[in-house]
């Protein structure tokens, strides 16, 4: 892997590399925590979106500052991509909240994944309280 390599190329690669693996093949949460970079994506995207609010975007850069730190409530160094779940829910939260100020059409136009992003958002809430658990989905929610 090179040292040019971004945070979501690098996001990308470990995803797909542990998706290979034996746990990351028997994770519940595979298919959502497949969406991680897409979701990374997006967020970085509508931070450069002359459409989106200025205050958005800052809900925006704290979310892809969540992403990327090393300290969350659940660490990716512990558990490997299985700790994206947090981050994922938290970016689905914020880009939810975006949602509601922003035309959708702004939203898709920055999505890079695969299906209508407002669906795959709205399924990321559904099971982030399972996913992430009770007590840790209310103190994230509560961080923006």
């Amino acid at each position: 892997m090179s040292k040019e390599m971004d945070f979501y190329q690098n996001l990308r690669v470990k995803i797909k590399k542990w998706l290979d693996s034996k746990s990351g093949a028997d994770n519940k949460w595979a298919e959502y925590i497949l969406l991680a970079p897409d979701i990374f994506h997006l967020l970085y995207k509508l931070t450069l979106d002359k459409d989106v609010y200025v205050a958005d975007k800052a809900k925006l850069a704290a979310a892809i500052a969540y992403f990327i730190s090393p300290v969350d409530l659940i660490p990716e160094a512990l558990l490997g991509p299985a700790g994206y779940v947090d981050d994922l829910a938290l970016a689905a939260y914020v880009l939810n909240r975006i949602i509601n100020n922003t035309d959708p059409e702004v939203v898709r136009r920055n999505w890079a994944g695969d299906g209508d992003v407002l669906e795959v958002i709205q399924s990321i809430l559904r099971v982030a309280d399972k996913m992430v658990g009770s007590g840790l989905w209310k103190k994230l929610k509560a961080r923006i």
